[in-house]
C-alpha cells in the first residue's frame, strides 16, 4: 500500500472517530437534557434551580481554569456584581422587565472583568491568583459600605416580575424553565467557544503558552478576551440568583464561595464540560445533605478533605476518571 494510501485510511479513521464521539456527546446531551426537563416533577424546583446557577457558575470558571490555565479568587466579585445589580434594578425600577435587570446585571459583570483583567492578566500563576483575590475583596469591601447593596443587611424582597411581560415569574415552574433555558443557551455557548478556533488557542495557551507566544498569537488578548467572557457568565448566575432567591448578600461576594467554585470545577473535572456542572450538583446536595444532619458544623472541613482529596487522589474529577475509565476498557 502506498503512503499516500495509508494516510488516507488513517484521515477516514480518525473523521470515523470524530463522527462517533460527536453522536455519543449528541445522545449523552439528549438524555440529559429529557433528565431535566422532567426533574421538577420529582425534586423541588427552587432546589434544581439553585443547582443550575451554581452550574452556570462553575462552567463560566471553568472556561478560564480548565481551558486557559487561569486561576482566579476572585470570581465571586462577578457574580455578587451581577447579583447586586439586577436586585437593586428590579427592587427600585417598578417598569423595568426581568429580563433586562438580569442583562444589565451580567454587562456590569462583564465591565467589572474586564476591569480586574487589565490589571492581572500580565501575571502569572500565585501572582494572578492573589491579584484576583485582592480585587474581589475590595469588591467585597464596597459591597459592606455601600447603600445601594443594603450592606450586612443585603437586598431582601426582589420582585420576580414578568418575563417578556406576561410570564409569571413568580411560578416555580415558569422560573424553573427560564433560568433551565438560559443555563443551556449558556453551556452550549461555552461549547461552541472551546470547539472554535479561539478554544483550540486558548487550550494551546494552557498546555504551552511560550509556544503559543512563538506562533505569533497575541496571547494575553486571548486570555483577556477569556477572562471577560468567564466574568460575564458568572454575573449571569449571580442575577438568576438573585430572581431565584429574591435576595443577594454578602455571602455572594465573599471569597469563600470563590474557593467554593474551585472545588466544584476540581471535584467534576477541569477541561471538560460536563464537570463544572457534575462538581456543583455534588457540591450543592453534600452542603444541603449535610446541614441537614448532625454533620451542620462540619460542612466546611468536610468539604476542605474532599478538597485535599481530590487534588491528591483523582486530579482529573469525577467526569475526568470516567472518561479514563472508558478509554482504557473500550480500547
Amino acid at each position: 500500500m502506498s503512503e499516500s494510501a495509508q494516510h488516507a485510511d488513517i484521515q477516514k479513521t480518525m473523521l470515523a472517530q470524530q463522527k462517533s464521539e460527536h453522536r455519543k456527546k449528541q445522545i449523552l446531551n439528549l438524555v440529559l437534557l429529557a433528565l431535566l426537563l422532567v426533574a421538577p416533577a420529582v425534586l423541588y424546583p427552587v432546589f434544581l434551580m439553585k443547582i443550575l446557577c451554581f452550574a452556570l457558575f462553575a462552567v463560566a470558571f471553568n472556561l478560564l481554569l480548565g481551558y486557559t490555565g487561569l486561576l482566579s479568587f476572585g470570581h465571586a466579585a462577578f457574580l455578587a456584581s451581577g447579583a447586586y445589580t439586577t436586585g437593586y434594578l428590579l427592587s427600585n425600577y417598578s417598569g423595568l422587565t426581568t429580563e433586562m435587570g438580569i442583562l444589565a446585571g451580567t454587562a456590569v459583570a462583564t465591565l467589572l472583568g474586564l476591569g480586574f483583567a487589565v490589571v492581572a492578566i500580565r501575571r502569572q500563576g500565585i501572582y494572578f491568583a492573589m491579584i484576583t483575590l485582592a480585587l474581589a475583596q475590595l469588591m467585597f469591601f464596597f459591597f459592606v459600605q455601600s447603600e445601594f447593596t443594603g450592606g450586612e443587611d443585603g437586598l431582601h424582597g426582589v420582585p420576580r416580575g414578568y418575563l417578556f411581560g406576561f410570564i409569571d415569574l413568580s411560578d416555580n415552574m415558569n422560573m424553573y424553565y427560564f433560568v433551565l433555558a438560559v443555563f443551556l443557551a449558556s453551556y452550549l455557548l461555552v461549547q461552541r467557544v472551546v470547539s472554535s478556533p479561539f478554544g483550540q488557542v486558548l487550550k494551546a495557551i494552557k498546555q504551552n503558552e511560550p509556544r503559543a507566544i512563538s506562533l505569533g498569537y497575541n496571547v494575553n488578548q486571548y486570555k483577556l478576551l477569556a477572562f471577560v467572557m468567564s466574568s460575564g457568565l458568572a454575573g449571569l448566575a449571580g442575577s438568576l440568583k438573585t430572581v431565584v432567591f429574591q435576595l443577594a448578600s454578602l455571602n455572594d461576594a465573599h471569597w469563600h464561595l470563590s474557593g467554593e467554585v474551585i472545588l466544584m470545577t476540581l471535584i467534576g473535572g477541569t477541561g471538560t464540560l460536563l464537570g463544572p456542572v457534575v462538581g456543583a450538583t455534588f457540591v450543592v446536595n453534600l452542603e444541603y445533605q449535610l446541614s441537614q444532619g448532625p454533620l451542620g458544623d462540619w460542612v466546611d472541613a468536610i468539604l476542605g478533605a474532599i478538597f485535599v482529596l481530590t487534588v491528591i487522589a483523582f486530579r482529573s474529577g469525577i467526569i475526568g476518571e470516567v472518561q479514563k475509565f472508558m478509554r482504557k476498557n473500550l480500547s
